[in-house]
C-alpha cells in the first residue's frame, strides 16, 4: 500500500483525484489534502507520505517553493496541472510524472505503476535537474533517463546517438555502456538541445558533436565516434548537410 497526500488550493480537484484513486488505483491511500502550500508543508511534514500529488500553482505557496522549503523530501512526486505548457518541458527532463487536469484515469494508472517500478524516490536529484531547466540555467546538463531497472542521471554531453526501439529507446554514450531507456524518441527529440542534437532518421538522433563521417549515397549514411552508422533520410539530407557546413 502507498500513502499520498493531495495539495490543490481546487476542492473540485482534490476530490474528483480523490475519487479516482479510490476506484482505480486501490494501492494507493490518501492520508490526507491541503488547499495552498503552507498547509502542505505541515502536512508531509506530518504524515510521511510516499507519494505527493502537487499542484503547481497556487495561492500564497506555490508547488514549487513548497518544495524548496521542505528540509526532507523522501517522497515520490506527481505534478498535477491545468496549464499544457507550463513548466513542462522541465518536469519531462527531469523525469517527474505530471497529470493536466482533468486528470485521466488511464494517464493516472500509469504514473502510479512507474512509480512502483521506480524503487526509492530519486526526488532530491530530479529536483536539482528541474530547477535548472526551469531557471534556464542549466548549468549540469543534466537529464533523469527512466530505465527498466530505475531512474539514472547523465550529462547530455555524453550521449553519442540515440536509436528508437519501439516505445523504448537505446542511448549510447561516451563512456557507459548503451542503456534501454523507457521513453520514445519523439519524447527524447522535444527534450534534446536541438543545436546539438539533430534527427537525421525516424529512428535516429545523433550528437553532432560525435560525427565522424558521412557517406554519400541517396540519403547517405553517418558514421558516428562510436563507429555505428546511422541512415540520413532522403528527406533529410540537406538540412543534415547545412547543419554540417557542407
Amino acid at each position: 500500500m502507498l500513502n499520498a497526500i493531495i495539495i490543490d488550493d481546487e476542492m473540485k480537484g482534490r476530490i474528483a483525484l480523490k475519487q479516482k484513486l479510490q476506484d482505480y488505483c486501490p494501492e494507493v491511500q490518501v492520508m490526507g489534502e491541503a488547499a495552498d502550500g503552507m498547509e502542505g508543508l505541515k502536512l508531509i511534514e506530518k504524515n510521511q507520505p510516499d507519494i505527493v500529488f502537487l499542484d503547481i500553482e497556487m495561492p500564497r505557496l506555490d508547488g514549487f517553493e513548497m518544495l524548496h522549503r521542505l528540509p526532507s523530501k523522501n517522497f515520490h512526486l506527481i505534478f498535477t496541472t491545468a496549464y499544457d505548457q507550463y513548466a513542462i518541458k522541465a518536469i519531462k527532463f527531469a523525469a517527474f510524472d505530471y497529470l493536466l487536469k482533468p486528470v485521466d484515469i488511464e494517464e493516472l494508472k500509469a504514473a502510479v505503476q512507474r512509480i512502483r517500478r521506480e524503487g526509492p524516490p530519486h526526488t532530491v536529484n530530479k529536483l536539482e535537474v528541474l530547477e535548472h531547466h526551469l531557471h534556464g540555467k542549466n548549468i549540469l546538463n543534466k537529464i533523469a533517463v527512466p530505465t527498466l531497472d530505475g531512474l539514472l542521471f547523465f550529462n547530455i554531453n555524453d550521449i553519442i546517438h540515440l536509436e528508437a526501439q519501439s516505445n523504448y529507446t537505446a542511448i549510447y554514450f561516451i563512456n557507459h555502456p548503451r542503456l534501454i531507456a523507457s521513453r520514445t524518441l519523439k519524447e527524447f527529440e522535444e527534450l534534446l538541445p536541438q543545436d546539438t542534437f539533430f534527427r537525421p532518421h525516424h529512428s535516429h538522433i545523433i550528437n553532432l558533436h560525435y560525427l565522424k563521417r558521412y557517406i554519400k549515397g541517396d540519403g547517405g549514411q553517418i558514421e558516428m565516434q562510436n563507429g555505428n552508422f546511422v541512415d540520413v533520410a532522403r528527406r533529410k539530407k540537406e538540412e543534415f548537410l547545412q547543419r554540417i557546413g557542407y
